[in-house]
């Protein structure tokens, strides 16, 4: 027998597995790592994050991510050497970490690689009949397997969307295993580059459970600081939006894409929300001579708007709990927004569940790829955008 199943055979059989969760994001800041010690599987899961670190991108290669990220007219061959690039890069960092851990990568059961999204195509967005959704992350498992030695699991959307979801959010797999709570709805908020959640409700009822999209996160200012603001790539406390004033003309067109009033579960990307967006809304509603910091101002409220819309029309007057995560709960306004329009809500970071936010959804792949390797089916029932799936293809190191 090949031994690299005699190993994946030891690994299922382990009471207790070492993953290292991988994840970078649509802000493109770096590779997020966190080395998880992971017990069971389905509702009798539990986590212990051992360690955690942000990687940063030099400013080259972000550039070189940003070639082919979003584009319709991408250079192909840059894609083709991107997935082998950020492959290498990623295993390489990842053995770097190791080592300043102390640790061997033969400690390492498995690597669970989220890898690098390039283009989401979700039907909502193509609006093409003929064509499934479809989504694409680049940055191959198969290098991180052969370079660390260490088997990986990757490109987990792709079966969620043969299963009949549109590839986003996953984030509703590994919360329901490690934080929903008897009791208590919770609603896990990340504000990453796009915002999403997910809800959980009090009586465990997995059926019930749903994650979605609302809209932009980070997005739309990290790119209008980015091409504003020399040397900046976001608005670090929210220091130019706090300068600005809300322009409600601009807030009002920006409030105005279909995919706002488009029910849920739902998801989206920089595909639409953009800087084309952002200057077709100041077209329209003649704010294009508007100051940077006024327009900085109405982007963090139509984010917060966005985000409080879709928990009000999902929840009305029973406000649950909410958790946040990702890099917008550190932006001050943002967050002091939000707690202005849903007064009723109560707002903490997943740092209260004894989960480090920054290391949430590197952790959220770990998860899956446990259940991938040990786990039970779950039924979600028949709810739209949560099919009863594992995600996540193996890579062999040799």
């Amino acid at each position: 027998m090949n031994s690299n199943w005699s190993r994946i055979f030891e690994i299922v059989n382990k009471p207790e597995r070492l993953i290292i969760g991988l994840m970078s994001g649509t802000s493109m800041d770096g590779l997020d790592i966190a080395v998880c010690l992971i017990k069971g599987h389905g509702v009798d899961t539990s986590v212990k994050v051992l360690n955690f670190k942000t990687v940063g991108y030099t400013a080259e290669f972000k550039a070189e991510i940003k070639s082919v990220f979003s584009r319709r007219d991408t250079d192909l061959q840059m894609v083709c050497l991107m997935n082998e690039k950020i492959g290498i890069v990623h295993a390489n960092m990842i053995l770097e970490a190791i080592k300043s851990w102390g640790m061997n990568p033969l400690d390492i059961d498995v690597v669970a690689s989220h890898g690098q999204t390039i283009f989401h195509a979700p039907k909502s967005l193509h609006g093409l009949a003929e064509y499934p959704n479809a989504t694409l992350q680049i940055g191959d498992g198969d290098h991180i397997a052969v370079k660390t030695g260490i088997v990986t699991i990757s490109d987990f959307r792709q079966k969620h969307i043969a299963a009949g979801g549109e590839g986003a959010p996953l984030a509703v797999y590994g919360d329901y295993l490690v934080f929903s709570k008897k009791g208590e709805d919770r609603v896990m908020l990340n504000i990453g580059g796009i915002a999403n959640f997910t809800y959980l409700p009090g009586d465990h009822d997995a059926a019930k459970v749903f994650s979605t999209d609302v809209g932009p996160g980070n997005t739309l200012m990290d790119q209008f600081v980015q091409q504003n603001y020399e040397g900046l790539y976001f608005d670090e406390n929210a220091a130019i939006a706090s300068s600005g004033v809300v322009d409600g003309n601009l807030l009002r067109e920006l409030m105005n894409a279909p995919f706002l009033r488009a029910g849920f579960p739902k998801t989206t990307g920089p595909e639409l929300f953009n800087l084309a967006y952002l200057e077709k809304a100041m077209k329209s509603s003649g704010t294009s001579d508007l100051k940077k910091e006024d327009v900085m101002a109405t982007l963090c409220s139509f984010t917060a708007r966005v985000i409080a819309d879709a928990i009000i029309a999902c929840f009305g007057d029973k406000m649950p709990c909410v958790y946040m995560s990702g890099g917008g709960m550190r932006n001050p306004l943002l967050v002091k927004q939000l707690k202005l329009i849903l007064p009723e809500a109560q707002f903490y970071t997943t740092d209260h569940l004894e989960i480090n936010p920054d290391a949430k959804e590197a952790v959220l792949f770990a998860l899956l790829a446990n259940e991938t390797l040990v786990g039970e089916p779950i039924d979600f029932g028949k709810r739209k955008g949560v099919p009863s799936v594992f995600m996540g293809k193996i890579s062999l190191p040799a």
